[in-house]
Formats: structure tokens, sequence, C-alpha cells
């Protein structure tokens, strides 16, 4: 595998390295040692996530707080998303900084999106499947999140708002000038 460093701190791609012949194919999803080794972070996942959606549902962005922290590493098993990710960190130098990529089966990149980040994804096709790792539990009194067309953070999403299909909870969400004034 090879991982890329995105423009926020900490934000990795990872790339890994598919071996395709007449049976299919197989690829290392995530190392420990070599993402260490580039990195110099030590991630031990603790819970794995899966989620299926139809085409136009936009998750997030969410994040949780305190000892509830996560980070994350997110791939596509099928079909295809653009996966954003908002550095949320006051001391970092790309706090407020946002950076998206489109995961799909077909590329099989994986997104790492470290502690102190909101998180969300719109799917660009029909049941599309989302598996994700975290290195921490989820807690529901921990859990927020940002609305996604806030428009500090003018996130593109690849697809008209109007189109994007969001659960209760996510339309009720805070700006972020709304939830750092509420801290």
């Amino acid at each position: 595998m090879t991982v890329e460093e995105t423009h926020l701190k900490d934000c990795y791609v990872i790339n890994p390295q598919v071996f395709k012949d007449n049976r299919g194919y197989f690829f290392e999803s995530f190392n420990a040692d070599k993402f260490q080794n580039i990195t110099g972070l030590t991630i031990d996942f603790v819970q794995d996530n899966e989620s299926k959606s139809s085409k136009n549902v936009l998750r997030g962005l969410h994040f949780q707080i305190g000892d509830y922290e996560q980070s994350k590493l997110v791939r596509v098993v099928k079909g295809a998303v653009i996966d954003v990710c908002v550095d949320l960190r006051k001391d970092s130098p790309t706090f407020k900084q946002s950076f998206s990529i489109e995961l799909n089966e077909d590329n099989k990149k994986q997104l790492f999106v470290p502690k102190g980040f909101a998180h969300g994804f719109v799917v660009l096709k029909d049941d599309t499947i989302i598996n994700y790792k975290c290195d921490n539990f989820y807690h529901k009194l921990s859990e927020r999140g940002i609305i996604f067309n806030d428009k500090d953070l003018n996130i593109n999403w690849g697809i008209s708002e109007g189109d994007a299909i969001l659960s209760e909870k996510d339309i009720k969400l805070p700006t972020l000038s709304d939830y750092l004034n509420e801290k």
C-alpha cells in the first residue's frame, strides 16, 4: 500500500496494491506497521461499521468529542461516494479546512480521518456499501455534527442541495460557527 498526505494535517489517502488475475483480485486493506512507518501514527482499530445507502443519501458531518473522539479509516466496498472531512482541531494549521475525495469500488482508495475531524459522505450510486474502522467506540452522548451545507465551509458535495437525502437528525445539525459558540 502507499499512503498519500492530503493538505489537511494528519489526514491521509491510502492506495492499496491490488493483485488481479483471472480469479478476481486480492489486496491488503490495512497494515498497521506500514501505516505507522509512513505516518508516525499508531492506530488501534476497535470497531468496524458498515452502511448501505441509496444514491444521493448524504450522511454527515459527524464526529465525537472528548474521551470518545474517533479516527476512522473509510472505504467503499460497492458503489461510490464523495467522502468529506473537516479539520475541527482549533490548534491545527488546517483548522476549518476540508478535504474531499471520490472513494469507489474500482479505485479501492481509503481515507484516514484523524481524531478531531468531522466526517461525511454523499452516495453517487444506488446500493453503495461503505465500511469504516474506528479507533474508539461509539458513544451516543459524545456524538456531534455540523450541517452539511455550512456556508463558511462551502463544501462541494457533487450534487445539488435539493437532491440530497438527509436524516431528520442531520437536517437539524448546527453550523460550525454555532457549534463553536456553544462550547
